[in-house]
Formats: structure tokens, C-alpha cells, sequence
């Protein structure tokens, strides 16, 4: 199985006002997004080029914005870049461009 392009874990994914889940991946993977629970299980996934993504203007820098078939869901991922030689959550840039190389990325 090959390596996915991105992953960031720990990632709390919410639609509107609900979260379902605080501690949630992204995972971009063979040219699709991918929103799993903290226990695996896909709450929702589509391919790259079909997912539309962005950092909304209202939002603070740890969100971004992704709609997966239809449907938005709020991000919440790292709010700053990891010092080097140090582990650190995958920021809001690095998700979007992760998407654009992958072939995806339509602005929200």
C-alpha cells in the first residue's frame, strides 16, 4: 500500500455548528480525500478533484473549510507551523496544498 500524500491526525471535524469528532484524520490518499473518526471510520471521502477547499476570511487560522460531495465540513487543524526538528499537527497550508498537488483544489 503506498504512502498517503497527507495525513494529519487529531484533526477535529465538525458540519455546521456540530462536531463529530475531536480527534478526527485527513487523510489525502491515491487522489482522494479522506474524513475518518478517531476509531477509522469514514465519515466521509471523494475524489480530489471533486472536493472544493479554502481558508474562510471569518475563520481563524486553524480552519479551513472543505466541501466533500455536497456537504461543507469545518476543519480544525494545527494554527502554526511545527519548529524544525519538531513533530507538530499539519497546518491549514499544508492541507491546501496537499489538495492542489493531488489535482484538486476548487476555492470554496
Amino acid at each position: 500500500m503506498a504512502e498517503p500524500e497527507f495525513t494529519a491526525t487529531g484533526v477535529r471535524i465538525g458540519k455546521r455548528l456540530r462536531s463529530l469528532t475531536r480527534a478526527g484524520e485527513v487523510r489525502i490518499n491515491d487522489g482522494r480525500l479522506e474524513l475518518l473518526t478517531s476509531y477509522g471510520k469514514e465519515i466521509d471521502s471523494a475524489p480530489v478533484q471533486a472536493v472544493r477547499a479554502g481558508k474562510p476570511w471569518f475563520a481563524p487560522h486553524d480552519r479551513a473549510l472543505a466541501e466533500v460531495n455536497g456537504t461543507r465540513y469545518l476543519l480544525t487543524l494545527g494554527d502554526h507551523e511545527p519548529v524544525p526538528g519538531e513533530q507538530g499537527p499539519p497546518t491549514v497550508r499544508a492541507f491546501l496544498d496537499a489538495l492542489r498537488t493531488a489535482g484538486g483544489h476548487r476555492r470554496v
